[in-house]
């Protein structure tokens, strides 16, 4: 192109930026030489550069900073050392452990888990299963002494991520809430090429008009100015079409998978009682998992249907199922309990409990919510999707379920997908699902699945038959898909994120 060409094609944020890149070639320096903002300078910048002007280097550094609970916890110590202050050799209720230390819930789940990987603590099962904890020798030991973590919190921020030293303690930290906060930070370096250094040599200072306006047509003004040329060639800005975030469009796909294959919707509310979620599903009342820190509890009270005294005398006694149950007493006052759904098995067992003997066989599935009293990571939500389904066939075996869920996964991407043993409170026999991971190269592990046991058939139903039943988080399926190691990042909601995300496989 011409240079006379190129002049005329200028913008008049061009041209004041031009001159300013002989003396000032970063990013900052020429904003405020120019007295311009930043997105005004990074256009005309992007411009030149287009034009063959100058070239661009874009330097990213990753800059650490403490977060809300990472300034706490440098000041009053790190909740599992807080914890850890409050013990002594003999068991302690958890209870009064949490109390004592005015730690939050999370925080105490976060303690329990590194204090016992560290050999710190012992826990053990106490009165009406309620978990307590003592200090160990070893933790008595280890009480003076500063942390790996404690070491890097008291060092001065923010810092380089380059000039991080102990990787390890910063990926542990950075995966915990609230602790460290990463900032990507840039620096924009500018150089000028031949083109742009004979430019610079020009006046530039020429009054170039960008716009006509009426009031230039009605004087005739206009006859007498220089007007900028059209650049026809530069590339336009990109425009992002509206589009559904990627984990409901991951919902609609996974539930038209099942409707192709002759499956029916299971719909139900969120909060269910301990009876419909649990009891139904032949979970023992004594369970860990039914107990506060694994399960949220809700206030009041559920009535239960008649059907409350079949459960009852299944648990008890294994009633007319050929089992001899759980034995001990079956609680109606636990079985009352409300609480938000653990699973969506709860809308199997309603299932079940509706269907008539004439309308089988039925296929029926579910993609909903169910909730967790976890402690948030990398890799655990509170509250995340399930996809669950069930086959209630008198011809239905285990290669038939094993055929459903290589069609299924099949579909979600996966070509090898294999099953082993397991072990489920509900399911007998149960199987554990992996899938070949094609980049990382090894088998992930994505779900459960089984024959339900007739504890948990024969009452709902009101007589054996075989019944095939699995459940999947849905997130550990759909984030391989989008290379996502982080769980939470299924819900960020960053913009950038959002917009680059591929699209679901069609």
């Amino acid at each position: 192109m011409d240079i006379k060409e190129i002049i005329a094609k200028l913008h008049p944020l061009e041209r004041k930026v031009l001159p300013i890149l002989k003396a000032q070639t970063e990013l900052n320096a020429i904003c405020k030489a120019a007295k311009l903002k930043e997105i005004e300078v990074t256009r005309a910048l992007q411009w030149l550069e287009s034009k063959g002007a100058i070239s661009v280097k874009v330097d990213k550094e990753e800059i650490i900073n403490l977060d809300v609970n990472g300034l706490a916890y440098r000041n009053n110590g790190l909740p599992e050392k807080v914890f850890l202050c409050v013990l002594n050799d003999e068991f302690k209720g958890l209870n009064v452990a949490t109390k004592k230390s005015r730690l939050s819930r999370e925080e105490v789940n976060v303690s329990l888990g590194h204090l016992k990987k560290k050999g710190h603590i012992e826990t053990i099962k106490g009165n009406e299963g309620m978990l307590q904890v003592k200090i160990t020798a070893e933790g008595k030991r280890n009480l003076p002494l500063k942390t790996k973590e404690e070491i890097f919190l008291s060092q001065d921020f923010p810092i380089h991520l380059s000039k991080i030293k102990d990787r390890e303690i910063f990926q542990e930290l950075k995966k915990r809430k609230e602790i460290l906060k990463v900032k990507e930070e840039k620096t924009v370096t500018v150089s000028l090429t031949g083109l742009g250094q004979k430019l610079v040599e020009l006046d530039l200072k020429q009054e170039v008009i960008n716009r006509l306006n009426s009031e230039m047509l009605q004087t005739g003004e206009w006859k007498n100015k220089i007007f900028r040329a059209y650049e026809v060639e530069m590339n336009p800005p990109r425009i992002y079409a509206g589009k559904k975030h990627f984990i409901s469009e991951a919902v609609s796909y996974i539930k038209q998978i099942w409707l192709e294959m002759g499956f029916q919707e299971m719909n139900g509310n969120y909060v269910q009682s301990a009876f419909w979620d649990l009891d139904a599903l032949f979970v023992p009342q004594d369970h860990p998992a039914r107990e506060m820190q694994d399960t949220f509890y809700l206030n009041g009270t559920a009535k239960l249907p008649e059907l409350w005294k079949k459960i009852k005398s299944v648990h008890e006694t294994g009633g007319d199922t050929g089992s001899k149950g759980w034995g001990g007493k079956f609680s109606k006052e636990e079985a009352e309990k409300i609480l938000l759904r653990t699973h969506t098995t709860v809308l199997s067992a309603q299932t079940l409990a509706k269907i008539k003997k004439e309308d089988l066989p039925a296929k029926f599935f579910a993609v909903g919510k169910v909730f967790r009293n976890e402690a948030l990571d990398w890799k655990h939500l509170f509250e995340f999707d399930q996809v669950e389904g069930i086959v209630i066939d008198p011809k239905a075996n285990l290669t038939h379920l094993k055929g459903y869920l290589q069609q299924f996964y099949n579909k979600m991407g996966y070509d090898k997908v294999r099953m082993r043993p397991a072990h489920f409170p509900y399911t007998e026999p149960s199987l554990e699902i992996d899938v070949f991971h094609p980049i990382r190269k090894e088998w992930v592990e994505l779900g459960g699945a089984g024959i339900l046991r007739p504890e948990v058939v024969k009452p709902l139903l009101g007589f054996d038959c075989p019944v095939l039943a699995w459940g999947q988080g849905m997130g550990r399926i759909i984030s391989e898909y989008w290379n996502i190691t982080d769980i939470r990042e299924l819900h960020h909601n960053d913009i950038k994120q959002l917009r680059e995300a591929r699209l679901w496989l069609k």
